[in-house]
């Protein structure tokens, strides 16, 4: 099939470019390189089922041609994380929004099947006390004030859904929806939103941890590549469309033991550094406790289930870091 991935240059895009590729697809990238890397893609700029394009999904007349003949598009584009949308939140929204409604209406009017990665931030605060719980595809999303620059990445990515699934009802688009939890990995970018990739380059730097709040936040961390599977399958299974799936590992544990574990692993001599998140990201920031998904409805529909341990992602990582760190 010809397909089109933005944000292709990105961390998860760059490993679905490589699946895709390995599948025999011809492949087109859209990126910006804002966030995203041609060191990601390079490997496979020889490759005659491949084509980079340097623009931003922002731009109709780039979107419109690119989508032109595609079978399936994976929009991955985007302002990724709290820290970046916090940063420049107009610029954020912007991307966000607006570039996820160029995307949407450009395929629909090419017939292309569309992937539209969200995040696990949709959900917001969720529960407290004794009323948590994993969360659900079909749960509320509990979002805090809009005058609180923390939740704007939240309706953001909120409102790329709300636009696919309107996209879907009153079109026919085919459309599906991937909520990634705490993605990370080899690429993932240690400044954005990857807490694990950002401990194993302080580790094996021999800096602080820096960890947020007391560290007791529960987290469920899901390796890339089975992140690009999920994906995969939303793209490619008929029990997706019109769907969204949590993308991520019912097994959590909280920042700290992240931390200890990164630094078991690379036998770092590192301290851990708490800090506030007030301190980093300004005033009535708020971090949800715990952020788990219930992963039943993806193992029903798309028969995915997280592979990869915690572990030996981090294994994985550490491995990609020191080799890369080895080449520079």
């Amino acid at each position: 099939m010809k397909v089109l991935v933005t944000g292709g240059a990105g961390f998860i895009g760059s490993h679905l470019v490589d699946s895709l590729l390995l599948q025999g697809h011809e492949v087109r990238v859209l990126d910006n390189l804002s966030t995203g890397k041609r060191e990601n893609i390079e490997a496979h700029f020889n490759n005659p089922r491949f084509s980079f394009h340097e623009g931003t999904i922002v731009d109709p007349a780039a979107v419109e041609a690119l989508t032109s003949a595609c079978d399936t598009i994976y929009h991955l584009a985007a302002a990724i994380g709290v820290r970046y949308v916090i940063d420049d939140p107009l610029g954020g929204m912007e991307t966000n929004v607006r570039g996820t409604e160029e995307v949407l209406k450009a395929a629909n009017v090419a017939k292309a099947r569309v992937v539209i990665a969200s995040s696990s931030e949709v959900y917001g605060k969720g529960k407290s006390g004794d009323a948590w719980e994993p969360f659900r595809e079909d749960g509320d999303c509990v979002i805090g004030p809009t005058s609180v620059p923390r939740w704007w990445y939240a309706l953001a990515k909120s409102l790329d859904e709300h636009l696919a699934f309107a996209y879907h009802r009153q079109c026919g688009l085919e459309v599906s929806v991937v909520r990634y939890f705490n993605i990370f990995g080899p690429r993932c970018d240690p400044g954005g939103y990857g807490v694990l990739a950002r401990f194993v380059s302080q580790a094996l730097r021999g800096e602080p941890l820096t960890v947020f709040g007391d560290g007791e936040q529960r987290r469920s961390f899901t390796y890339v590549s089975d992140a690009v599977r999920a994906t995969l399958f939303a793209g490619q299974s008929r029990e997706a469309l019109g769907e969204a799936f949590n993308v991520g590992s019912s097994v959590e544990i909280s920042i700290n033991d992240a931390a200890q574990r990164v630094l078991g692993l690379t036998g770092s001599k590192s301290i851990v550094h708490h800090q506030q998140h007030q301190e980093v990201f300004g005033p009535r920031f708020e971090d949800t406790r715990r952020r788990v998904p219930d992963v039943q409805k993806a193992e029903r529909l798309l028969g995915f289930t997280a592979e990869v341990g915690i572990n030996e992602g981090i294994k994985r990582t550490i491995d990609w870091w020191t080799t890369r760190s080895d080449q520079s």
